[in-house]
């Protein structure tokens, strides 16, 4: 759904948001006199609106992120949203077992216009190895929505391909792409893969990418990270998103490289 007016001032409390609804619309929690016009060109998803309303008032910040986890508890318990993270902590710093395979793919779409030349990007870590890195799915009249769909769907496909004990980590930016897979899909798939107020866009791209979720939800779990935020898997991921639109491949070829610094130097939107 759109944010307008009606909705600010019913999820505002003194005219104002706490940290956790700022954090849900990807607005800065430090003051910001134009946040209501930011707020009005977002799209948010029904779980995140409804999260916007639960967190209304002034909420000390262990209560809002109870609020939040109590949220998510219910709706895994429902099977509405099962394995499903709504933002995470700077992951990097957890610590890895080097005798167990810790696996963590990130996944992000590119395109430049929109509509205009879309492609998807992904980095792949195993444990403290540096990442393996993918280009690809290249559409010469794509969106970014696909891009972002492209990429999460390749990243399940890597995910089925890998033999682990441990649950498998994937990372979008994308709330769209994410929301599509594991939660509107449904709903969708209940009404017969269709929804009020017109037609499903990437239905086809969705459907499959759905079932792959489906087949795999007890072997992954799937995360909401803050595009260009400084973490490194999503930055190199977007490099790579960016370069599969410069070399045009459709096919994800891997991408060689000797230092990581040097792909974060490369072109981003």
């Amino acid at each position: 759904m759109k944010i307008d007016n009606d909705f600010i001032q019913l999820i505002s409390h003194k005219d104002t948001l706490n940290k956790e609804q700022f954090k849900i619309l990807g607005l800065d929690f430090q003051a910001i006199d134009n946040w209501k016009n930011l707020a009005l060109e977002k799209e948010v998803s029904k779980n995140d609106a409804n999260l916007l309303m639960l967190l209304k008032g002034d909420l000390a910040l262990k209560a809002q992120e109870q609020i939040i986890k109590n949220y998510h508890m219910v709706l895994e318990f429902n099977n509405i949203k099962p394995k499903i993270v709504y933002e995470i902590p700077k992951e990097e710093k957890v610590a890895i077992n080097d005798d167990e395979e810790y696996i963590r793919i990130y996944c992000d779409g590119a395109c430049s216009g929109n509509p205009g030349n879309a492609g998807s990007g992904l980095a792949i870590y195993s444990n403290k190895k540096n990442p393996v890195l993918l280009y690809g799915a290249y559409e010469e009249v794509g969106t970014n929505n696909i891009a972002e769909l492209n990429a999460l769907h390749q990243a399940l496909i890597i995910a089925k391909q890998t033999s682990s004990d441990n649950i498998i980590s994937i990372f979008s930016d994308s709330k769209y792409a994410i929301e599509c897979i594991t939660t509107w899909a449904f709903s969708w798939k209940a009404n017969g893969w269709s929804k009020k107020g017109g037609e499903i866009k990437n239905l086809e791209l969705i459907k499959e990418t759905h079932n792959l979720f489906l087949k795999l939800k007890d072997k992954i779990e799937i995360n909401h990270v803050k595009g260009h935020a400084g973490v490194e898997g999503n930055e190199l991921a977007d490099r790579m998103a960016v370069y599969a639109i410069k070399t045009k491949n459709k096919n994800f070829e891997f991408y060689s490289y000797n230092k990581i610094e040097e792909v974060l130097g490369m072109k981003s939107y």
